[in-house]
């Protein structure tokens, strides 16, 4: 079976947004020239390796079998050209790295220095929930994976990355915010806005609810840490985050940190990877200046550069009453 290297790029390139139009964009070629490439990749096959489907298309078996073939092979030629900088003194290549949405509020400070230290790699983050962070890592797309949970069912190994202790927040107006030394029965009735099942926030917040014997009154689930916080300081619950996604001082958000017993629950961000896939020169890398930024943390905190600055008074939300 012959093949040119471009057909397994534009190939991988329909695998990944499917469609002849995105795999065009992406690789910036006309149309014309994707359909022909591919045809003569299917010619080659000799089976089909994708249909239409409405104005995209669906991968054959066949098809799903040479998509993988091609990010197999593609990444391991990255991988030795990236080597082959590190040989003459470089660091030159492609980083992939995946986040869970709670890592947004500090890993994309983290780039700005690394480029300017580093600016022949080309950094590529994505942004997603715990979930859909699982399945990269099955699929193994990416070089380092930042996550508060790894999973049992994948072969992975994970370092430690820094302390990521979950507080308990209201709304700065709460009665509650203005208490000190609260026990949990205090917290009996009070209406809960928790992230969404599955994600690494909630896995945590659950496992340690469980240990106290205490269910909380769950009032609503949702996938966004702003959209958590703009509930909680409008008066609608009580809500368990990350103490990275607040402002340095809450009640510029309109939100106070709860003096409840037990809180913070513990909780770890860690550098995760797929056992079987070496760090690649650029990788590591980035892990090395991972571990030389973050060693200046003390007692779970950021670094004061890697966290988001007051807001100007102008800019503050206004907190809206509780009803």
């Amino acid at each position: 079976m012959h093949v040119t290297w471009r057909q397994l790029r534009l190939f991988q390139a329909l695998a990944e947004t499917g469609s002849v139009t995105g795999a065009a964009e992406a690789e910036h070629v006309t149309q014309p020239t994707v359909s022909m490439q591919l045809r003569q990749l299917s010619e080659a096959a000799g089976v089909p390796l994708y249909e239409p489907l409405g104005r995209g298309i669906r991968l054959t078996d066949a098809g799903q079998r040479l998509a993988r073939a091609c990010h197999d092979v593609l990444h391991r030629w990255a991988e030795f050209e990236m080597e082959l900088a590190d040989l003459q003194g470089l660091k030159r290549g492609r980083l992939d790295v995946a986040v869970v949405s709670t890592a947004k509020s500090f890993i994309p400070r983290l780039l700005g220095p690394f480029s300017q230290r580093y600016p022949d790699i080309d950094v590529h983050l994505e942004v997603a929930n715990r979930d859909s962070i699982v399945r990269r890592l099955e699929q193994s797309l990416d070089d380092l994976v930042i996550m508060t949970t790894p999973p049992d069912h994948v072969a992975v190994q994970a370092e430690f990355l820094l302390d990521n202790p979950l507080v308990l927040i209201a709304s700065s107006a709460h009665p509650l915010a203005r208490r000190s030394g609260l026990k949990l029965k205090a917290l009996a009735g009070e209406r809960f806005i928790l992230r969404e099942p599955g994600s690494g926030t909630r896995i945590s917040c659950e496992r340690q609810f469980a240990k106290w014997g205490f269910s909380p009154r769950v009032q609503m689930s949702l996938g966004s840490n702003e959209a958590i916080k703009q509930a909680v300081a409008g008066g609608y619950g009580l809500a368990v985050l990350s103490r990275h996604a607040l402002d340095r001082d809450p009640a510029h958000e309109g939100l106070a940190v709860l003096d409840v017993q037990g809180f913070p629950i513990a909780s770890r961000w860690y550098l995760v990877r797929r056992q079987e896939r070496q760090p690649t020169p650029v990788a590591r890398a980035f892990l090395d200046f991972l571990r030389e930024t973050l060693n200046t943390s003390v007692n779970g905190a950021l670094p004061a550069a890697l966290t988001p600055a007051p807001p100007s008074p102008s800019t503050r939300p206004r907190r809206r009453p509780a009803r």
